[in-house]
């Protein structure tokens, strides 16, 4: 049996988290090469920090005001880390950071604390791409075996196809600041919450090509009837502008998980994300599963938010496997595919 312990630096949005994660792993004979292939055996969360850069009610946040929060924080939530696991440095086996994707300017200043520590403490130091963490995260929590994923968050939005122009979670942090929101703890929550007080459904563009999902057009197109509501042209309230907005959206997202997991013969549903821990989501997704006889696992806030301990995990998966990321070669990119990455720890 082998044992990785691994820390994670996640700061690709507003989000700044650090986890730490303890592995075991089993020897077993390899089929494909002569040798050992490690296979997880159990994984413990040790600790999951999050600080969270929140703007006033009715702005977004911009990447050098989310950098200044991350820099000024980092440190403490590093102590805290630590401090959680009750762990030393000299207890940490990798250090492994975002690479992308994200916003340029908070994953630099969060890759250059991972950098420094890595070699501070004699560490090897392991890049993780933010959405493979998000789907390696959602796997370990719920047990998921080989599901469709869908990946819904702030800057992402794909399945087996893929957002056209914004993400749904970048359209509903969009609506937030039109209504004047707050950000606390999150657009999408408060957005979610409001929902719930909707009685009234509006029709919506609906916009399905394919696999793929646009939603630029229904941002523009409810944002005009807020316009005219503050004008006194219709009534439509805040509540059920809300409420339709949702209903139309994961609409859109169910109907192309399903054609999904008709295309692959799946019967499981992996939801990950920040806007996968919408419980309206989850529970249309789990309507539409059910019908079929398949299952939706997701995840709470505490693993389907931006977090540390999502990349601690993919990055443990990765340098159990051999995964190391030379210093020359540390650098963050705002784009960064899923499918760009060789997931080598999976068959």
């Amino acid at each position: 049996m082998r044992r990785v312990i691994a820390i994670g630096f996640e700061g690709s949005a507003n989000k700044l988290g650090i986890g730490i994660i303890q592995h075991d792993y089993l020897d077993f004979p390899s089929t494909k090469t002569p040798g050992k292939i490690l296979v997880p055996n159990q994984a413990q969360v040790l600790a999951n920090v999050r600080d969270t850069y929140n703007p006033p009610p009715g702005q977004g946040f911009l990447p050098k005001d989310v950098a200044i929060h991350h820099r000024a924080c980092i440190l403490k939530v590093l102590k805290d880390a630590l401090s959680e696991a009750n762990l030393s440095p000299k207890d940490i086996d990798a250090v492994c950071f975002t690479k992308g994707p994200g916003m340029g300017a908070p994953l630099q200043c969060v890759a250059v604390v991972a950098r420094t520590l890595a070699q501070l403490w004699g560490k090897p130091l392991v890049e993780v791409n933010h959405c493979v963490a998000h789907i390696e995260m959602g796997r370990m929590i719920t047990g998921a075996n080989n599901p469709v994923v869908l990946y819904v968050s702030g800057g992402n939005t794909q399945i087996f196809g893929e957002t056209l122009d914004i993400a749904v979670g970048n359209c509903l942090d969009r609506f937030a600041r039109i209504l004047m929101l707050p950000n606390d703890p999150s657009p999408g929550y408060n957005i979610e919450q409001m929902a719930k007080l909707g009685k009234n459904y509006i029709d919506l563009p609906y916009t399905v090509k394919g696999m793929d999902v646009s939603f630029s057009g229904i941002l523009s197109y409810i944002e005009q009837l807020v316009k005219e509501s503050k004008q006194g042209k219709n009534n439509y309230s805040k509540e059920d502008l809300c409420f339709s907005l949702q209903e139309t959206m994961f609409a859109m997202l169910v109907e192309i998980t399903e054609r999904a997991m008709a295309h692959v013969g799946s019967q499981e549903v992996l939801i990950v994300g920040g806007v996968g821990c919408n419980e309206r989501l989850q529970q249309m997704m789990e309507i539409m599963a059910s019908e079929r006889g398949g299952t939706v696992f997701a995840t709470d806030e505490r693993f389907c938010i931006d977090n540390g301990i999502m990349v601690a995990q993919a990055g443990a998966l990765a340098f159990a496997h051999g995964a190391s990321t030379p210093i020359s070669e540390s650098w963050v990119t705002q784009r960064f595919r899923t499918d760009h990455v060789l997931v080598e720890w999976r068959e």
